[in-house]
C-alpha cells in the first residue's frame, strides 16, 4: 500500500509561481513513475508531468512545457511540481499519482499507468 499526501495548492495571480508537493508513505521505495494530473471544471482529467524513479526521465504535457518542472527527492519520498508563469487555464484540481506495479513504464502519461492517487489540491489562477 502507498499513501500520497499533497500540499501546496492555492490562489495566485497570472504569472505567479506555485509549488506542489506529494509525499509518499508505505511502499514508497517501490514506486516507479510518480506524476501529476489535473482536472478543470467540466473537463476530463489530463496528464501534466511525470518522473521516473531515478529522476532521469521526465515527461510533460505540451501545455506546460517550459513552465512546469517536476522533480523527485527519493530520500524524502516526495515529488514536486514547480509551476511558473501560471495562466488562468492552469486552474484545476491537481492530483498526484504513483505507480507501484510498473505499468507506468508502458503507460507513462495515462491514468491507467498509475494505481495510487493523492487527495487532490486546488490551484486557482486569476486573470
Amino acid at each position: 500500500q502507498v499513501q500520497l499526501v499533497q500540499s501546496g495548492g492555492g490562489l495566485v495571480q497570472a504569472g505567479d509561481s506555485l509549488r506542489l508537493s506529494c509525499a509518499a508513505s508505505g511502499r514508497a521505495f517501490s514506486i516507479y513513475f510518480m506524476g501529476w494530473f489535473r482536472q478543470a471544471p467540466g473537463k476530463e482529467r489530463e496528464f501534466v508531468a511525470t518522473i521516473s524513479r531515478s529522476g532521469g526521465n521526465t515527461y510533460y504535457a505540451d501545455s506546460v512545457k517550459g513552465r512546469f518542472t517536476i522533480s523527485r527527492d527519493n530520500a524524502k519520498n516526495t515529488v514536486y511540481l514547480q509551476m511558473n508563469s501560471l495562466k488562468p487555464e492552469d486552474t484545476a484540481v491537481y492530483y498526484c499519482a504513483a505507480d507501484l506495479s510498473g505499468r507506468s513504464l508502458l503507460f507513462v502519461n495515462a491514468e491507467n499507468g498509475y494505481d495510487y492517487w493523492g487527495q487532490g489540491t486546488q490551484v486557482t489562477v486569476s486573470s
